[in-house]
């Protein structure tokens, strides 16, 4: 028993630790902006001034402060959900049920992932209403995030019942080999989702329409021909109806990819640096940088079905967090919750590899298009819409920031040869 205890405290020390830890970087990012954020940089001399960096530093500070408090309310819930007994009452219920074993693991986690989503329910409002309408980007009615927020409870209703479902119905019907058989399940999955996400998952939010600058689509349509990247259209989608912020993205895989650029975008910028932005979503197919986050993914996944169902063939974590039942549900939980504690020092290495990338395609962009100015100009212009923050703090942008900060990305676009 004195073993157990000794375990868990050290379980709870480390959660503790990696939270702690999450709360030091918003303060040293924090930090780092008020004694820097003040200097216009020569980058943005002429686009910008102190007016506007004042705006940028309030508009962080708002957003860091309301995800400190989000954070800890998920912290509580966390502790009180594990440590505090909720987790064992829980499952117990669900177990009292006398169901079967996919209907119970059915009920047991779409009945948390409604708890998470009731949770998140009022940073969302204040997000969205609150700091965003004060900023000047939120144009969303309540009407409509409530439209919103009714689609994507049912849609997540529907996809994670059906992978729940089968995963336990393989889990029961391959008792040996389901790691392997459930690794299958979810690859085939998710690219299943890939393919008809552009058709089926994203006109439920957004309209999608012809993008009406035919000099523009031709233009974008011979630069991608250019480099043999098949697109289907060019569209253009509403994202003005919910918030005035900028992007353009490419969407679907194979041959159903397809090029979506916000209308807030199409309206802020010319065509030279819209064909800059979409030369760098290009850097990034040409480069199968997809691909390869896909079979990192994979991988990943792979070796972390088996560890888990090593662990989860033992009653380890069930009698290590003194859980009555020993049902695979409550594991899975447990393992869920550990797994994020190791996996947390691993951050950094993914956020280093994507900044990679993002360098990568800027350099491809560079060589196709050829047109330094539009490049930087159209990520002063993103910056701006943005209101990004020009100086974030080095260990920030270590562990969080899958993109380099704008100023390195303008220094080594400058002194690209």
């Amino acid at each position: 028993m004195l073993i157990v205890k000794f375990y868990l405290i050290i379980i709870s020390c480390l959660y503790i630790l990696k939270e702690g830890f999450q709360y030091l970087l918003r303060y040293l990012n924090l930090r780092h902006m008020k004694s820097f954020g003040n200097n216009v940089p020569p980058e943005f001399e002429g686009y910008i001034n102190r007016d506007f960096l004042k705006k940028v530093q309030d508009y962080e500070r708002e957003k860091t402060k309301i995800d400190i408090i989000s954070s800890l309310s998920g912290n509580i819930a966390t502790i009180i959900f594990i440590f505090l007994g909720l987790l064992d009452y829980y499952n117990n219920w669900i177990n009292s049920l006398n169901l079967s074993f996919i209907v119970s693991g059915l009920i047991f986690f779409l009945l948390l992932s409604y708890a998470s989503t009731i949770i998140s329910i009022p940073f969302s409002l204040y997000i969205n209403f609150k700091i965003e309408n004060k900023y000047g980007f939120n144009t969303m009615t309540f009407k409509l995030w409530i439209q919103d927020f009714m689609k994507s409870v049912l849609l997540s209703t529907i996809l994670n019942g059906i992978v729940i479902s089968i995963a336990f119905w393989i889990i029961q019907g391959n008792p040996e080999y389901w790691w392997l058989w459930l690794w299958l399940f979810f690859m085939t999955f998710s690219i299943f989702i890939m393919y008809i996400a552009p058709y089926v998952i994203e006109p439920l939010f957004n309209k999608f329409t012809p993008i009406e600058n035919p000099v523009l689509e031709n233009r974008i349509q011979e630069v991608m021909e250019k480099i043999k990247i098949k697109v289907t259209r060019v569209f253009k989608m509403d994202a003005s109806k919910r918030s005035k912020h900028t992007n353009a993205y490419f969407s679907g895989i194979g041959k159903v990819k397809r090029i979506i650029l916000y209308d807030t975008l199409l309206e802020s910028m010319s065509d030279d640096e819209i064909i800059a932005v979409l030369a760098h979503e290009a850097g990034h197919w040409k480069k199968r940088h997809v691909l390869k986050m896909v079979i990192a993914a994979e991988v990943l996944s792979f070796i972390g079905l088996y560890i888990s169902f090593r662990i989860l063939q033992t009653d380890m974590l069930t009698q290590l967090f003194m859980i009555k039942q020993n049902t695979l549900f409550a594991k899975i939980i447990l393992l869920g919750f550990i797994g994020g504690i190791i996996s947390f020092p691993f951050t950094p290495f993914a956020s280093y590899i994507s900044r990679r990338f993002e360098n990568q395609a800027d350099e491809f962009a560079l060589k196709l298009f050829n047109n330094k100015e539009a490049m930087i100009s159209t990520l002063i212009k993103l910056s701006k819409d943005n209101l990004s923050n020009l100086y974030p703090h080095p260990l920030y942008v270590a562990f969080y920031y899958s993109h380099p900060p704008v100023i390195d990305r303008i220094n080594k676009i400058k002194k690209y040869l």
